[in-house]
């Protein structure tokens, strides 16, 4: 077996060769230097790192930092600004006038890319706005439309592991870039990936560069001062409550202590292990407050000490919120994205009602991924106002509501399952800054009443529905295998994938294929997505069942909702339907799929 003769070797290395000539940095030089003389050019990293090319989504980059074509490192950085450079100059004939809003956390390499972008805009006469301190997320999303710039940059790779890093884009109107936006970009970086300046050339001009740090945040922490985001009427001052806050070693302290103060809040508790950034996250093993207990455990350690009875979590690049609530056997119960999304709507709306009686209603949306809870749903139907589905990801939550605002809706609330929050129409991306202190805001006026937000969560419930969910995932390495089982469900028998008619279907939607049998015209009313995979089962049983791919890793995950008046019937049908998809739909065992647990 002569690898001289394997053709993807070969093509592996003459990418290393190619990147070690083009890439603007020392540091990954070396890496790609060493992978290349290594073992005779047979480095086990070679074709992982050279044998192909990260793509850009509309989730923009996310990958391990190194060398590679594979990877986040200068060059990959370098050649994505080059493509979104040359793209945006054919589409805003004002793009150098209007400019680039740049933005980065505190993970390695974060600030250097960031500057190295502003390098290259500034070299081709773009006006650069760079926040030059590391800065949570949505201060971009914000920034962008305030300083009415043509596009957003923000490098991080969110609550990923530290190997990790990112480049996400947001465009002119706020909102993260959409279809078919995200494959103009890609196709433009192709069309210019050799370096259009010497490295030594590339010396960021700081003289030249915009810092708007204090303006957007002075601006930010004004406007979250007053509805809808503050009510006055509301003292917070007065109640006992006590709250832990972490910043999970990332970027979200300063802001969340500013959030609080504008919010006239008691100042919070910090888990000062967690509170400063770190970009070796040293304390946790994933940075994802999602994970639950295992990140959130030294906010239980500093809750005890300090008496409180709330915990709120950002990510590190602060864009997400998690809540727990002591209970009174002395546990923490960690809400769900769906739960704190309960209380945030039940809240947002009481307000909005208390300050527009008079309003029509039916003008007032919220809206919610399609894989998120269809409390909302239940709950606009009965309060009255309307209530919109999306596709996964807050780039279509943010689109949606734009969309909506243009056709004279007034939004309040949306959010995704996955922890991400809006509420108010400041900017166009999920806000864990704004929503932690707004959680906060709404924990205090429950707790004046002496009610708890488990309390207040079981009262909504019992008003408007028991909604039992299941949300998880096995880990799917191969996209052929993840194809194979989509396949197999779309050629099910007459009884659906579920092979037998003790489960009656009432209709599915296939966003693969743009497909909803619920529709007159059988069209599903979201966009058709045919490079991803997901299908939706409406059951005769009230459950609703979605299959989706993960668009940032290699996941299948699953949603299942079972509705009632009764929550012990809804998690006893709940119970029922989980296993039965795991058993008829994604058959882990014929298709070597591992669960969360098994993997290590």
């Amino acid at each position: 077996d002569n690898d001289e003769m394997d053709p993807v070797v070969e093509a592996a290395r003459r990418e290393c060769r190619q990147y070690i000539e083009w890439a603007p940095d020392q540091w990954s030089k070396r890496e790609a230097q060493s992978i290349l003389e290594s073992e005779n050019g047979t480095h086990p990293l070679m074709v992982p790192r050279f044998g192909s090319r990260i793509s850009f989504g509309t989730a923009g980059l996310r990958a391990v930092m190194g060398a590679g074509t594979s990877s986040i490192n200068p060059l990959v950085i370098l050649q994505t600004c080059q493509g979104l450079c040359r793209y945006a100059q054919t589409v805003f004939p004002d793009f150098n006038t209007k400019g680039v809003l740049i933005g980065f956390d505190g993970r390695h390499h974060s600030q250097e890319f960031a500057e190295l972008s502003a390098a290259l805009f500034i070299k081709q006469g773009v006006k650069v706005f760079l926040m030059q301190n590391m800065i949570p997320t949505p201060f971009v999303p914000f920034g962008v439309s305030v300083l009415n710039a043509a596009v957003g940059i923000m490098i991080t790779a969110s609550h990923n592991p530290k190997q990790d890093n990112g480049f996400k884009l947001y465009w002119c109107n706020g909102a993260q870039i959409i279809p078919p936006t995200d494959a103009k970009v890609a196709t433009s970086i192709m069309q210019n990936l050799s370096p259009w300046y010497s490295s030594s050339d590339m010396c960021l001009e700081r003289s030249k560069l915009q810092d708007p740090t204090v303006m957007l945040w002075n601006d930010y922490f004004k406007r979250i001062s007053q509805p809808p985001y503050f009510y006055h009427t509301l003292n917070s001052r007065e109640t006992q409550l006590r709250i832990t806050y972490t910043a999970m070693h990332g970027v979200g302290l300063k802001a969340a202590v500013a959030a609080f103060q504008s919010m006239q809040l008691n100042p919070f508790n910090q888990v000062e292990e967690q509170c400063h950034p770190d970009p070796d996250f040293p304390t946790v093993e994933y940075p994802n407050p999602e994970e639950g207990a295992g990140a959130l455990q030294l906010s239980f350690d500093c809750a005890a000490r300090t008496k409180s009875t709330l915990i709120l979590a950002n990510d590190p690049d602060a864009d997400r919120l998690a809540v727990a609530e002591l209970q009174p056997n002395g546990q923490w119960r960690i809400f769900s994205g769906n739960e704190i999304a309960a209380l945030f709507a039940d809240y947002i709306w009481a307000r909005f009602t208390e300050n527009y009686p008079n309003c029509d209603k039916s003008k007032a949306f919220m809206c919610a991924s399609c894989v998120s809870s269809k409390f909302l749903a239940a709950m606009a139907r009965v309060e009255g106002f309307a209530f919109r589905d999306t596709l996964t990801g807050f780039k279509w939550i943010g689109n949606t509501i734009i969309d909506m605002e243009q056709k004279g809706m007034h939004f309040l609330f949306g959010y995704e399952v996955e922890i991400g929050f809006l509420a108010g129409n400041m900017s166009y991306d999920k806000d864990g800054i704004r929503m932690c202190a707004l959680f906060a805001q709404l924990a205090n006026f429950h707790s004046r009443n002496s009610i708890s937000c488990s309390q207040r969560l079981s009262y909504l419930y019992d008003k408007y529905g028991h909604f039992s969910t299941a949300a998880s995932y096995f880990f799917c390495q191969s996209r052929a295998t993840m194809d194979l089982i989509f396949k197999r469900l779309r050629s099910a028998n007459q009884f659906g994938p579920f092979g037998s008619s003790e489960f009656p279907i009432s209709s599915i939607r296939d966003v693969t294929l743009g497909t909803d049998t619920s529709e007159p015209d059988g069209e599903s009313v979201l966009p058709m997505m045919p490079n991803d995979q997901m299908i939706t089962y409406r059951m005769e049983n009230k459950s609703l069942i979605t299959l989706r791919n993960s668009g940032t890793e290699p996941k299948l995950k699953y949603y299942i909702e079972c509705s009632d008046r009764s929550k012990a019937q809804a998690d006893k049908v709940l119970k029922t339907m989980t296993e039965l998809v795991i058993k008829e739909l994604l058959q882990p065992e014929i298709n070597g799929l591992k669960g969360p647990s098994t993997q290590k």
